[in-house]
């Protein structure tokens, strides 16, 4: 397995990706897939700092994680927001781990001081992995998102680097 950072010629593989968790999950409270123009738009914003990885196994996306700006506001810039999927067809092969635990070195290395984990519906493997990577839950959501006819709450998790 080879970590690196995407390239434009991974988007559609990464778009696959989010839209399979769209369709069938609530890893994401997004309801509608995303087109080609979207996705190319989303990987542009996350140039630099905030960076996308992707997982390749055998030349193939196995899974990306991604980070963004966390809040707007000016004294927010040393959060960040974190996101990790992972093909159906590659879970339980350690991908998302190895991507979370390169994301963070990203996050740290860059100079960022905190990283957010939102985690919707319940996902317990999720859960477990950001805790495995040093994040605490620090709060739930309750019931602030609606997919599948169903209130889904969201475990909120923080992880902070040389924390004061």
């Amino acid at each position: 397995m080879e970590i690196r950072l995407a390239g434009s010629g991974d988007t559609e593989a990464i778009r696959a990706i989010y839209n399979h968790e769209v369709t069938t999950s609530t890893a994401t409270f997004d309801l509608v897939e995303r087109s080609l123009e979207d996705q190319k738009a989303w990987l542009a914003a996350r140039a630099g700092a905030f960076s996308v990885l992707v997982a390749e196994i055998d030349d193939e996306v196995a899974g990306f994680a991604s980070l963004s700006p966390f809040r707007e506001r000016a004294a927010y810039r040393s959060t960040v927001e974190n996101s990790v999927y992972v093909a159906a067809e590659h879970r339980g092969r350690g991908v998302a781990d190895r991507l979370l635990g390169n994301l963070l070195e990203v996050a740290r290395t860059s100079g960022f001081h905190s990283v957010i984990a939102r985690i919707g519906g319940n996902n317990e493997a999720s859960t477990a992995l950001h805790a495995k990577h040093g994040f605490r839950e620090v709060g739930v959501e309750r019931q602030v998102g609606r997919k599948f006819g169903r209130w889904q709450d969201v475990t909120v998790m923080q992880v902070v680097f040389d924390e004061a």
